[in-house]
């Protein structure tokens, strides 16, 4: 799977935004590897998990959606999980 024309490294730093604005946003604490790991895993299964539902994400911004959405989900489970 590609990043949809985001390279390697765009997309380790957009990774890591959408992994921080997901965890301001649901208020988890978190480093700077953790922050990068779930915006860049959070996108990649957002983005598959949206394209089962015929919804595409493009570009740096649609990564940056994806990915805070996904991580957004990943902070979630690992709520649920951890109690």
């Amino acid at each position: 799977m590609g990043f949809d024309g985001v390279g390697w490294i765009a997309a380790i730093i957009i990774g890591g935004l959408a992994g921080w604005l997901a965890s301001r946003f649901m208020n988890a604490g978190g480093g700077v590897l953790k922050n990068v790991i779930l915006g860049i895993v959070g996108a990649i299964l957002a983005s598959l998990a949206f394209g089962l539902l015929g919804i595409s994400f493009g570009g740096w911004i649609g990564y940056l959606i994806a990915g805070f959405i996904g991580a957004c989900i990943i902070i979630l489970i690992g709520r649920a999980v951890a109690k």
